[in-house]
């Protein structure tokens, strides 16, 4: 750092003031630096600024999700990453698997390494035991799942509403058999889907058949299984809502493979990566993931900044995205 205060011509402090972002440097000074740095292939050693810094901030977040290949938590990831970026704070995400455990070990190695706020998507039955960490200085934001026994921030999409958007949908095709398949019941946007589609059904007088719910489709491996199951039973669906996007990806496939993409009407919860390329194209009921993320951000920081403000829960809302697949009627 001295020899970039020389070559700069400014002082040490200046230097300091540059590398961690202080505010009320000027313009000029702050690409005096920068030059320096870059011709002298500084890199600044954060861990020893932050044993320096009094306020004990490590411009770190924790991200603990349920999957980071799942492109829906990988949009979220991206949005969370767009506003740290912003304030020189770095991003660590990890998967959490649906393992309770794995959640609490996860908070608790992001917790020893100091991270300045942890958003997460609970897993855990309730969230009480994050008190300890609260207590201890740590902003914890929650994404997708709002936390129980907790009172913390959180950032959601009306996942009652979408689902119940999307079965009117396919009931206003003229369908009566349409099924579910949903995850498990255990996860709360899961059984919120599944309310929505109960709504729906009830708002048109229509029966739901137990034999065409399924609710043990985690993976695309298993919905292909689920929904190749219901296509090949003596009375199968003449419509399918999928209730989450690695779902919708193995109903596309159950249907190719029975050939009925083009007979059997489908709607999915959550847009993914090439659903307007098929044929059909998906029509889905698209959350904004990226808008959950770079909510659940800003919520951090102002939590950071001020950590008596109020808790809040924002619903950022999700849309019906017609393209084909929702509006095959039925006996086609």
């Amino acid at each position: 750092m001295r020899d970039v205060a020389a070559l700069a011509g400014v002082s040490l402090k200046t230097v300091s003031r540059v590398v961690n972002r202080e505010p009320g440097v000027s313009g000029d000074l702050i690409s005096k630096v920068e030059r320096a740095a870059s011709q002298l292939d500084y890199r600044h050693d954060l861990t020893a600024s932050n044993l320096r810094r009094s306020d004990r901030k490590t411009s770190t977040f924790g991200l603990i999700i349920e999957d980071v290949s799942n492109p829906f938590f990988s949009a979220v990831h991206r949005g969370i990453e767009e506003v740290a970026r912003e304030r020189g704070v770095a991003v660590f995400a990890a998967s959490v698997d649906e393992s309770p455990e794995r959640e609490k070990d996860l908070v608790v190695a992001f917790s020893q390494r100091r991270v300045d706020a942890i958003i997460m998507t609970p897993t855990v039955r309730e969230q009480s035991y994050l008190a300890y960490e609260r207590r201890g200085g740590l902003v914890l934001v929650f994404v997708d799942r709002e936390p129980r026994g907790f009172d913390a921030d959180c950032v959601v999409t009306d996942n009652a509403a979408g689902a119940e958007t999307a079965t009117a949908h396919l009931l206003a095709q003229g369908h009566e058999l349409v099924a579910f398949v949903g995850d498990d019941e255990t996860i709360t946007t899961a059984n919120q889907r599944y309310l929505g589609y109960e709504r729906a059904m009830a708002s048109a007088a229509t029966s739901i058949r137990p034999e065409l719910v399924s609710r043990e489709a985690h993976t695309t491996p298993a919905a292909t299984r689920e929904v190749l199951a219901l296509l090949d039973a003596p009375n199968p669906p003449t419509a399918i809502f999928a209730a989450q996007n690695l779902i919708t990806m193995g109903a596309v496939r159950a249907l190719q493979m029975r050939g009925l993409q083009h007979s059997v009407a489908l709607v999915g919860f959550d847009d993914f990566s090439m659903a307007d390329a098929l044929d059909p194209a998906v029509t889905v009921v698209a959350q904004d993931p990226r808008e959950i993320g770079r909510r659940a951000a800003q919520l951090a920081f102002a939590r950071i900044e001020d950590p008596d403000l109020p808790t809040s829960v924002h619903v950022v809302p999700s849309s019906l995205i017609r393209r084909g697949s929702g509006e095959i009627p039925p006996g086609r």
